[in-house]
C-alpha cells in the first residue's frame, strides 16, 4: 500500500505550465494497478447509482410512495432520483477542492468509502408501511449522499488516470475509468433480473434489498484498490511547486472566474453520456413496464444487453479518439445519436423482445460512442491547478440536468398521450446539445494541448 506525506498546496497559477509538463508514470505494472483502481473505484460508484435509478423504476414507487395514483408514484421515485443529481455540484465544489489543494487520490478514497455506506444503507430502510413519512425522507436524504460522492468521483478517477498517462494515448486510457459506467450497469441490472425472479411478495419485501447490501461487499474490494494507487505526478509537482510560491485562490472561484466559458462547453459536451443514458436506462425501463406493458424482465435483459454493447463501444471509440482526436469523436457520436433516437423507441414500441432488446442496445451504442473520450476532452480544457474542480463542475452540473430527464421524459409521455415521438425528441435535444459542445470544445483543447506542453503558460481568459 502506497503512503504520502499531507501535501502542501498547490502552486499559483504562474507556476502551472510546470506541474502539467511533468512526464506520465511509465512503469508499465503501476499504470495497471491505477486503471484497475479507477475501473472497479468507478464501477462501485455506478453500480451503486443505478442500482437506485433501477430501483425508483420497479420499487420505490410502490414501498415509499404506495398512497400515490401508480404513475404520480413513479414520478415521485424519479423526483427522489433526481435529488441524486442536485447534490452532485455541492459534491463537485467539495472534492474539487480536497482534490486540488490535497489530493486526487485523498479524495477519491473519500467518495468511493461515501458511496458505498449510503448505498448499503438503503438496502436497510423500512418502508412507508412501517415509519410513515420517515421513509421517503431517508430515502432522499441516502439518495443526496450518493449525490455528494459522485460529485466528486468520476472526475477524480479521469484526472488520475490522464495525469499518470501520456497525452497521445488519452482518448484510449480516459475510456477505461468510462467502462465502470457499463459494468455498474451489468451488477446492478444483472442483480436486479435476479432478485426479479423471485416470487412478487418475496420480491417487494426483501429481495430488492440485496443488491443494495451487497454495495457493502463492493467497497472492500474498492478501498483495498485505491490505497494500493500513487498519487498524480503532476499534483506531486504542483507541492513542490507550492513550497516557492505560495497557496492560489480558491479553486473553484479561479475556475468560474477565468473559464466560465469552458465550463458550459464542457457541461454540454457531457450532457448525452449522463442525460441520454439515463433516458435510455431508468426512462425506457419505466416506460416499457408501465406504459407498454413489456414484463421488467425483458426490460432490464435489454439494458444488460446494452451494456455490453457499451463496453465493445467504449474500447473502440476510445482507439479512434487516439487517431482522429477525442473531440472529434464526441461530435460524430452526437450525430449519430440523434439519428437512432427514433428507431430506438420505435424498435421498443413493437413489445417483440428481440426487437425491445435491439432498441435499446442500439440507442445505448450510439450514445457511447462520445462518452468514450469525453474525460480526455473536459480535462483538456483547464489547468491543473484548478482542474479538479473545473471538470468536477462541469460534468455535474451536466449530472444536475440529467438527473431530471426521465421526469421530463415521463411528463411529456403523459402530455403527448404516451406516444414515445416525445421521448424521441427529447434524446435528439440532448444529442444536439453534446455535438455543439464538442465542437466548441475543439479550439480549447488546440490552444491548451496543441504545441509542446513543456512550454505552455496559461494565460487564457474566459471565453464569453
Amino acid at each position: 500500500m502506497s503512503t504520502s506525506k499531507s501535501p502542501s498546496p498547490p502552486p499559483s497559477s504562474s507556476s502551472s505550465a510546470s506541474a502539467d509538463a511533468v512526464p506520465p508514470t511509465a512503469n508499465p505494472s503501476d499504470i495497471k494497478r491505477l486503471l484497475s483502481a479507477a475501473f472497479i473505484g468507478t464501477a462501485l460508484e455506478w453500480y451503486d447509482y443505478f442500482l437506485y435509478g433501477t430501483a425508483a423504476a420497479l420499487v420505490f414507487n410502490k414501498l415509499f410512495f404506495p398512497d400515490l395514483d401508480p404513475a404520480v408514484g413513479t414520478i415521485a421515485s424519479f423526483i427522489t432520483f433526481a435529488v441524486g443529481f442536485v447534490a452532485r455540484p455541492i459534491g463537485a465544489a467539495i472534492f474539487g477542492h480536497v482534490g486540488d489543494r490535497y489530493g486526487r487520490r485523498t479524495a477519491l478514497i473519500i467518495t468511493v468509502v461515501l458511496m458505498g455506506v449510503s448505498t448499503g444503507l438503503i438496502g436497510l430502510l423500512p418502508g412507508y408501511g412501517s415509519i410513515g413519512i420517515w421513509a421517503p425522507a431517508l430515502l432522499a436524504t441516502l439518495r443526496f449522499l450518493q449525490g455528494i460522492s459522485v460529485g466528486g468521483e468520476w472526475s477524480g478517477a479521469m484526472l488520475l488516470t490522464l495525469e499518470h498517462t501520456p497525452k497521445e494515448k488519452h482518448g484510449s486510457y480516459s475510456a477505461v475509468p468510462q467502462l465502470g459506467s457499463p459494468v455498474g450497469t451489468l451488477l446492478s441490472s444483472g442483480a436486479f433480473a435476479l432478485v426479479g425472479m423471485l416470487p412478487d411478495e418475496a420480491f417487494y419485501s426483501w429481495g430488492w434489498r440485496i443488491p443494495f447490501l451487497f454495495a457493502f461487499v463492493l467497497l472492500l474490494v474498492a478501498l483495498y484498490m485505491r490505497l494500493r494507487i500513487e498519487e498524480s505526478p503532476v499534483f506531486k509537482a504542483m507541492m513542490a511547486d507550492s513550497e516557492k510560491n505560495g497557496p492560489p485562490p480558491a479553486p473553484l472561484i479561479e475556475a468560474f472566474r477565468r473559464t466560465w466559458g469552458r465550463i458550459l462547453i464542457g457541461v454540454a459536451a457531457a450532457f448525452l453520456g449522463i442525460g441520454g443514458f439515463f433516458l435510455l436506462t431508468t426512462f425506457i425501463i419505466s416506460y416499457g413496464t408501465e406504459q407498454l406493458g413489456i414484463d421488467k424482465s425483458v426490460m432490464l435483459n435489454a439494458t444488460l444487453v446494452g451494456a455490453v454493447v457499451e463496453i465493445g463501444v467504449l474500447f473502440v471509440g476510445g482507439r479512434i479518439a487516439n487517431r482522429a482526436g477525442p473531440w472529434k469523436v464526441c461530435v460524430v457520436g452526437g450525430i449519430i445519436s440523434v439519428l437512432a433516437a427514433f428507431p430506438t423507441f420505435w424498435l421498443v414500441d413493437t413489445r417483440e423482445t428481440p426487437l425491445v432488446v435491439l432498441g435499446v442496445a442500439l440507442g445505448i451504442g450510439a450514445i457511447s460512442i462520445p462518452y468514450a473520450p469525453i474525460g480526455a476532452v473536459v480535462s483538456g480544457m483547464f489547468p491543473e491547478n484548478f482542474r479538479y474542480s473545473a471538470v468536477a463542475m462541469s460534468y455535474n452540473l451536466a449530472g444536475v440536468i440529467s438527473g431530471f430527464v426521465p421526469l421530463v421524459a415521463a411528463s411529456l409521455l403523459g402530455l403527448s398521450g404516451g406516444a414515445s415521438w416525445s421521448a424521441a425528441l427529447l434524446l435528439i435535444l440532448i444529442a444536439a446539445c453534446t455535438a455543439v459542445g464538442s465542437y466548441f470544445a475543439g479550439p480549447q483543447l488546440r490552444r491548451r494541448l496543441g504545441h509542446d506542453p513543456s512550454k505552455q503558460h496559461e494565460t487564457s481568459k474566459a471565453i464569453a
